[in-house]
């Protein structure tokens, strides 16, 4: 698994934005554009780059705090 793969990604509309919204709330505040599937896109190749700065000044990543459902459900319910 990838550094990057640690870390809960999801695009999502914005009404207010009249975007998209792609969110990594553990590593970046956000980006946004008008094709969601692009907007995912860019976000990946974000979160890439913020592991290699990361990576290339010896910082320690940030511990992941959001989760995709399917995690908490396994590991905190015992599903």
């Amino acid at each position: 698994m990838k550094t990057a793969d640690r870390y809960h990604k999801w695009v999502e509309w914005s009404d207010e934005d009249q975007a998209y919204l792609g969110k990594c709330p553990d590593l970046i505040s956000g980006i946004h554009g008008d094709d969601p599937r692009q907007v995912y896109a860019e976000l990946c190749e974000v979160i890439d780059d913020v592991v290699r700065h990361f990576e290339a000044t010896g910082k320690p990543m940030p511990v992941p705090r959001f989760r995709p459902m399917c995690a908490v459900i396994e590991n905190d319910l015992g599903g």
